[in-house]
């Protein structure tokens, strides 16, 4: 039997590993399925801070506890979803314009470009489904996810050592595994994902400008059949409302500074 951790960097998935580790399971391989922003340009579809922590912190540490680790991805990167031309859409009027941003909700950089290289990584190793088990990051309090695994060839640590989220989180931070997109959001993802909140993509711009920019200038692409950016929303009037978060955060940090120097 062979394992393989599906791990994501995030607190539920890497309190998995942690847990495999204490106890002393079978070996396993631990896979990470990197979304890419633009594979030329070598820019990561991971926000910056994660992709750091899983490749400069926690795999050498993964490593030198005697896991093999495996960081994959697709073929295509978010640029070639964006820049996909369409050509047999039964609305005649798409035909021949590029795809453009992604669909809030219906995310195809997560089918695509997270999910998809799992699959062909999985196929390539020619297994069937009972000469291997999958260790998912769900946590003991989520029932309804859980559920999901039943009949599957996909098992959880954390409901098998009675590990919820809150304990999850704890544990990551005992060992100093704890990704610090944490500090940032309540999820890690995408740094250009249209389910972001506005603070978070406020957070994007603020710190990481170049990103930010890189989607203002797709935001001009012409003729595109996706030009909302979160939802309803375009980039500009996004653009807007983060814009004005920044503002408000210069002001009260300045405000904090004067309180300090009175």
């Amino acid at each position: 039997m062979y394992y393989f951790h599906m791990w994501s960097g995030g607190k539920d998935s890497t309190a998995g590993v942690i847990l495999d580790h204490i106890y002393g399971l079978p070996p396993s391989t631990i896979v990470f399925s990197e979304v890419v922003f633009d594979k030329k340009r070598g820019i990561s579809g991971e926000w910056p801070e994660h992709i750091d922590f899983v490749k400069n912190k926690a795999k050498p540490v993964f490593e030198n506890w005697g896991y093999k680790v495996e960081i994959i991805s697709a073929e295509k990167d978010y640029l070639d979803l964006f820049f996909h031309t369409i050509k047999h859409s039964s609305n005649e009027k798409k035909n021949g314009k590029i795809a453009g941003f992604l669909l809030g909700g219906k995310c195809a950089g997560n089918s695509r470009l997270k999910i998809r290289p799992i699959r062909d990584y999985f196929k390539s190793l020619n297994l069937k489904n009972d000469e291997y088990i999958q260790y998912v990051g769900i946590a003991a309090d989520e029932p309804i996810r859980l559920e999901r695994l039943r009949g599957t060839n996909e098992i959880s640590l954390l409901e098998r050592y009675g590990y919820t989220e809150k304990k999850a989180f704890e544990l990551c931070k005992e060992y100093d595994l704890l990704s610090p997109v944490y500090k940032i959001a309540k999820r890690n993802g995408c740094w250009f994902c249209p389910n972001a909140t506005y603070q978070e993509m406020a957070y994007i711009k603020r710190t990481h400008p170049e990103l930010w920019e890189k989607l203002y200038r797709l935001s001009k692409e012409k003729n595109m059949v996706s030009t909302a950016f979160k939802y309803t929303e375009s980039f500009d009037d996004v653009d807007k409302k983060i814009s004005k978060i920044n503002a408000n955060l210069e002001i009260e940090t300045a405000q904090l500074s004067l309180f300090d120097f009175l």
